[in-house]
Formats: structure tokens, sequence, C-alpha cells
């Protein structure tokens, strides 16, 4: 539970080597005061040194990745996914794309490099780039199944551009990974070299095993020749010879970033950021850049993960030291170092000052070096409690969200002993509770009102925002409202005004962008300090005809228009066990807005809707069906779950607040068998800004879900029928 706001931010931009070691100290020896903030493109990285093994089917894909979703979970540092678009040093900010900027005090930059395009005129969609990594395997096997469509059982015809370590192992590599996806399908292999030496920085005696490799495994070489354009699929050398290929894998050599010459920060001749030997920029002594993005001024060494690696002790001790105004440590490149080239049939040429070898023991020797790397960075045990860096005891645990909510069997018997007087003016109320409360002032429309709030889910104050908006106005969605305006009320740890301001706009920010979108505002609220970070809404909406969840009727279709899990996946989030996919999956969901989905009332044959929350399908069903009086088949196996929820759900994981929804139990007619079903426990599952649950006549059934199809492409489901009741203690039979 975090009680107090951080006196410091330090803010790493991009998880290569460098930045990754600060992750993994940090889960050691997390800083007082201080919290760590990762902003990266994507929710994994990518280990380089394993891509041509992932090729030869030496590794699984997951091997050269890092989970960065679980790793900041287990290190409770904060993941945030996006794209940033700029700097504003004076005012210390990463700007960001769509989203508030992210303050700092120290920060910093390893985004790595990008293949080189200097010189070439023009690269046409048959050129793959190798990076980013993350993407690199998709975006190969989806080009060379074009080329398939397109040419048959032909020879697929590959160039690889870049004869330095990267472009000879992917060279060498890729014929197994050709018939891993294609099964006897041949390529043509061809590397491609703007000079006459292979491996730069290597011995003659390395290069020669190189070349030897290459002729083994019959492929081709062009070398002394740049490649000056790439259209049509014809590669055009610098001598005007043009060679035909279905697809060009570039692994050149090392470029900067587009995005180092947006941060306003002094470069080298190269474009990459100027840096002093203790590894802050030129510019600035609170900004570092490490790795491949930076260059120490007056040293030559080339761009290369090993350097990198070594950086991390360095950046670690200055970042620390700078917080602590002690001197900073100047980093001092090695002068030479171990190369290893896997060749992709179980050897590997291995490469030091001058001697080398091409051996199954130098494989060995690559294979051990590379799996310790990446050991260090898989272990996702979360950290101590009593290293959390503030407030870490066993209240963290408890579930925030929807799965946050006090169990509905409490809240029913505390409103049963309230007496609540009658008003004219409530059309719905207490007496017949819905999503919401309908009022109608004196002499005016009727209007919708909802609230709802809770602790936050995840660390990111601006997804919360958006995700408590959407949850709140859901209610108004189900009861066919159009929302108008909001209240917020917040609950801000104790912190310095700065922190304060930043966290309490970034809440605000999210929560105000989803409401822009559904055409309402925000008005005004509350705020006060407290234990933990909660954020929620009052919601105001212009009222129309009620939609309520009373009038199912027998034969109804029940369609659910998201997958369920987002409880678990959040409680496992907690545990750092939500994988990377699965918390992807789980975020698209959950932004999700039900909006368009309540609007196919109007459309179609709805006879009843309610939205999926805190109390689970089980208990929201329950509702709909005691209001329209009937019962209902469900269809255990119809049910759509989240990437992910089957498997946490065997390891035993649930949200706080599943055990009280468990209650509905008693009203559901199942098998043992079903019981152990991973969709069975999915019943009673708190959902976080979860879907609606419809009623549809059977006859309109496939047009709903046709224009649920096209209105996102997060699947919505068929999962059951109304029938009469037959048995009121059991309206759910599970099938």
């Amino acid at each position: 539970m975090q009680t107090e706001l951080p006196r410091h931010e330090i803010v790493l931009l991009g998880v290569g080597h460098t930045n990754a070691h600060i992750l993994r100290m940090w889960k050691m020896h997390p800083l007082p005061e201080t919290r760590l903030t990762c902003i990266s493109n994507f929710s994994v990285a990518t280990y380089s040194g394993m891509l041509p093994g992932v090729l030869a089917g030496l590794y699984p894909v997951e091997r050269m990745e890092i989970d960065l979703v679980r790793l900041c979970a287990a290190s409770r540092a904060r993941l945030v996914v996006g794209q940033v678009v700029g700097l504003d040093p004076r005012e210390q900010r990463v700007l960001m794309a769509d989203r508030p900027a992210i303050p700092y005090d120290l920060l910093s930059i390893g985004i790595g490099s990008v293949p080189t395009e200097a010189g070439v005129a023009a690269l046409d969609e048959s050129v793959i780039p190798i990076k980013p990594m993350q993407t690199f395997l998709r975006r190969l096997e989806e080009r060379l199944l074009t080329v398939r469509a397109a040419r048959g059982e032909q020879p697929l015809r590959i160039a690889v551009v870049g004869g330095g370590a990267g472009g000879v192992e992917i060279a060498l590599c890729l014929p197994a990974r050709v018939r891993k996806w294609f099964g006897d399908a041949t390529a043509e292999i061809t590397l491609v070299n703007a000079h006459q030496q292979i491996v730069s920085g290597g011995g003659r005696r390395a290069a020669a095993l190189v070349r030897r490799a290459l002729r083994a495994k019959r492929i081709g070489t062009e070398f002394g020749q740049r490649v000056i354009r790439v259209t049509g699929g014809t590669v055009t050398l610098a001598d005007r010879r043009e060679l035909d290929f279905d697809c060009v894998l570039w692994a050149t050599g090392a470029a900067p970033p587009p995005l180092l010459k947006h941060l306003d920060l002094e470069t080298d001749a190269r474009g990459f950021l100027a840096t002093h030997p203790t590894l802050q920029t030129t510019s600035h002594k609170n900004i570092f850049a490490v790795g491949d993005s930076g260059t120490t001024i007056g040293s030559e060494q080339p761009k290369a993960g090993v350097y990198a690696v070594r950086q991390g002790p360095v950046l670690w001790h200055n970042l620390r030291a700078s917080l602590d105004d002690r001197p900073l440590r100047p980093y001092a490149p090695q002068r030479g170092f171990l190369k290893l080239f896997n060749t992709g049939d179980g050897r590997a040429i291995g490469d030091y000052r001058g001697l080398a070898v091409h051996s199954r023991w130098a494989w060995r020797w690559k294979d051990a070096i590379d799996g310790r790397f990446m050991d260090k960075y898989q272990d996702y045990r979360p950290m101590e409690m009593s290293q959390a860096p503030s407030g870490g005891d066993d209240q963290r645990m408890r579930c925030a969200g929807c799965g946050g909510k006090v169990g509905g069997s409490v809240l029913s018997r505390v409103l049963a002993r309230l007496d609540v007087p009658p008003s004219e003016h409530v059309l719905l109320g207490l007496e017949q509770p819905d999503d919401g409360a309908i009022l109608q002032p004196p002499g005016g429309r009727p209007l919708t009102l909802t609230v709802d709030f809770f602790a936050a889910p995840l660390d990111d104050p601006y997804l919360v925002g958006r995700l408590a908006a959407l949850n709140a106005a859901s209610d108004v969605f189900a009861l066919g409202g159009r929302a108008l305006a909001a209240l917020a009320v917040a609950t801000i740890p104790v912190g310095k005004p700065r922190q304060q301001e930043q966290l309490l706009y970034e809440l605000l920010a999210g929560g105000l962008d989803e409401f822009r979108n559904m055409g309402a505002t925000l008005i005004g609220g509350h705020t006060i300090e407290g234990p933990q970070l909660m954020i929620g809404y009052t919601v105001v909406a212009d009222q129309g005809t009620p939609r309520t969840k009373s009038g199912l009727r027998a034969g109804d279709r029940l369609v659910l228009t998201k997958p369920l899990g987002t409880g678990l996946l959040l409680a496992a989030q907690m545990q750092a066990r939500c994988r990377a996919p699965w918390m992807d999956a789980l975020v698209r969901s959950m932004l999700l807005s039900n909006q368009a989905a309540a609007a196919l009332v109007d459309e179609f044959a709805i006879t009843g809707l309610t939205d999926v929350t805190g109390f689970g399908l089980a208990g929201h069903l329950l509702e709909m069906l005691a209001a329209s009086d009937v019962a209902c088949c469900l269809d255990l196996a119809s049910l759509p779950l989240l990437p992910g929820t089957g498997e946490l759900s065997e390891l035993g994981i649930e949200s706080t607040l599943a055990p009280a929804n468990r209650t509905a139990e008693n009203e559901i007619e199942v098998s043992e068998a079903s019981r152990r079903e991973p969709a069975y426990a999915a019943l009673f599952d708190p959902q976080t800004c979860g879907g609606l649950l419809l009623g549809v006549r059977p006859d309109e059934v496939n047009a709903v879900m046709q224009r649920l199809a096209e209105q996102s492409d997060i699947p919505a489901a068929v999962i059951g029928e109304v029938v009469e009741s037959r048995s009121p203690r059991r309206p759910i039979h599970v099938r």
C-alpha cells in the first residue's frame, strides 16, 4: 500500500542491457523515498544475442525475451508502455505522444540503435529491418507467407544486408527457421556487405572460418558493394548491378534512433548522444545516455552490447551518487572481448585476439554466457516485502479495482437494515436496485446518477484515471443514459506538493480524456490525503427510456461482450505472475468502452442488459434473472476468457473478492466435473471495466454478434439461453 509519495523520480527510457541492470539492482536494493519508472515502446525487451539461436530453433522465443510487466511488478517499479516524442530538460519531463508528460529527477536514456540507411535512396516493403526486434519474427513470417502465396513452391530468395556479427549469424541460422515455418521449402540466401572485410573487428582466422561456414550452408555472398536502393524487390548495388530477392533483411551497422534528434541534447557527429566518461550527457548532468544511444567524447569504441553490459554497474553507482551528491565513477571500456558467432548447427565460432575456433564447445560456452545473462532478468520472483521502497506490508496484496469491493452479501444485509425514506422524484432507486439511479427533478427531465470508485489497480495514474471513468460511466450506458458530466473523488498519498500535483493531474487527465470521448465533461469533485491512491467518479446523465435488468424472456440468448478474468489477472500482477502478452490483452479489454455496445439496444431486440463488474458474471446474471423471474442454461465452454485466465486459475490464483462472490454458488446447479473448470471459477471473478451482459432475441443474435465484431476485435460470445423458471433456488444451470 502506497502510504507516501516518493521524493525522487528516476526514469529509464528504454530497457536495453544497461537500463535492465538498473531494474535488476532495484529489485535487490531499492532506494528509499525514490520511485523507478521504465518507459518502453513494448511490454517485453529482447536480447539480441539470442535471436540467432531462436532462428535456428535452439531456443523458444520466450528465452530471448525479458517480460517487463513481470519484472517491473516484481521490482515494484512502474512500467509505462507508450511512445516518447521529446524531452523538456528545463522542466525535467519526458514528453509522450498520447498521455501526460512523465517527470524525472534523473533520466537514463538507453533506446539502443537502428540499422543504418545512410546512402540508400529508397527501401520498399520487401525490406525487413531487424529492429524493433520484438516484432522481427512476426514481420519476417508475414513477408515470407506473402511471398509463398505469390510464388508457390519456388525457392525463397532472401538477402541479408550487413556483414557484421548480427548479419552473419542471421544468415547462418535462417535456413532452420525457414524449414520450421514451411517444411520442405528451400531458401536461397545471400549475404550482402558493403566491405570486403567480414565481421569488422574480428581476426583474419575468424573471418576465414565465417566464410567457410557460409559456403558449407550454400549461402551466397556479395562483398565490397554497398546497397543504394531496394525497389520492387530489386536490390541495386553501388556498381549498378541489380539482384532480385523476395525478402531483404536489413542488419547494417548502428545508426541513432530517430527519437534522439528530438530530445534537444548534444550529439556526436553521427547523431548519438554525447556523454562524459561518467555516462552523463554533455548537455545535462542529470541525464545519462547508455548503450548504443550514447557516445563518450574521445572514445572510438564500436556499438556493441558487451559494452552496454559493462556500463550497468557504473550507471547504478552514478545514479545513487547523484541522489546523494557524491562523486561519480567513470566508465572505462574494455580493450578487447571474446566474440562468439552462432553458426546454427550446434557449433559456434569463437574469436579472441586473433585466436579462432569453430566447435561445439564454443557453442556451449556461448550458450552458458547467454543463459546466465538471461537468467538474471527472467527471475520474476517478487522482492521481499521488507525491501519495498515505502509502505510495503501485506495490505498491498489486497486486490484493488473492482476486486476491492465489499462483498455483495454484506451490502445487501446493510441495505435491508436501513430505513430509506421514499421520494416521488426517485424513478429508480434502492427499492429496485439497478446499475444506477434515475432521478426526476421537479419540472425537469429524468437524470441518471451513478457513483463508482476504487483503489488504483495499477501503478500508472493516467491509465487508472481512464479505467475509473470508463468503469463509472458503464452503469450509465447500461441504463441507456447519455453521460453529461462527472465529479471526481480522489484520495492522494502524502507527499510534496509537486508530486501530489503531478499524480492528481495524471489521474484526472486520464479520466477527462475518456469523458471527452463520450461527450461529457468534468465539473468538480473532492480530493483528500489518505494511505493509498483511490479514484472514482459520480456521473450525471441525460436519461431517455430506461433500460433495466428486467425483461429477459424464455428463448433469449445471453451475450457477453467482453472476456472474463480481469480480477484474476490483476491479482496475478500484484504477485508478478501476469505475463506481458496477458497484460496487453487485459488493458485493451478494460479500455474498450461499453458505450457502443449499449447503443445496440436502439437497433436490435435486446430484452435486458447489465454491466458485469465487481460481483462477477454469476452475481450480475442472478440479478437479471431475479428481476425477470426466469432462469438460464449457461454453456461453460462458450465463456470467453482473457489470455492467461485458465492457466492462472489452475495455479489457485484469484481475486480477494472472489470468495465472497462465491456465495452465488448456492443458486447454481453444476456438476462436480464442471466445478473444476477454470471457466467456472471465472463466473465469480470481479471484473474491472467488464463487458455488458445482453439478453437478445434468438432471431437477432447473429446480427448483434456481427455488429459487436465490427466494433472491436475483442471477442464477444453467446454464453447461454434464458429458460422458464424451474427452481427459484437454483436459477442458473451450468452445462
